[in-house]
């Protein structure tokens, strides 16, 4: 029901934009959180957005470099990422819950991932 696409492989400050499309599910009511996961690291919050729009938050590894946003009317979240660092790679999920999404367990719906890799 949540779709996530965009990721790619992509240089050291370079830009890239993942895309949570959902499917049988309205997201206006949900709010969503974008997660990610390295190669034998655990699951770790990214960002997450209020059902409205109006609250966003980032984990400070992100902070100044990400922008998480949303369409109601396109039933899509968006995750803006840029000057890429090599330690941004990872396979980003995002997800839906009630509330502001800042841990796995807040989540009712997952999308599949999709691997984001910054190298040279």
């Amino acid at each position: 029901q949540l779709q996530a696409s965009g990721g790619g492989l992509v240089q050291p400050g370079g830009s890239l934009r993942l895309s949570c499309a959902a499917s049988g599910l309205t997201l206006d009511y949900y709010g969503i959180g974008w997660f990610r996961q390295a190669p034998g690291k655990e699951r770790e919050w990214v960002s997450c957005i209020s059902s409205s729009g109006g609250s966003t938050y980032y984990a400070d590894s992100v902070k100044g470099r990400f922008t998480i946003s949303r369409d109601n009317a396109k039933n899509t979240v968006y995750l803006q990422m840029n000057s890429l660092k090599p330690e941004d790679t990872a396979v980003y999920y995002c997800a839906a819950g009630l509330g502001l999404l800042v841990h796995p367990s807040q989540a009712g719906y997952w999308g599949q991932g999709t691997l984001v890799t910054v190298s040279s």
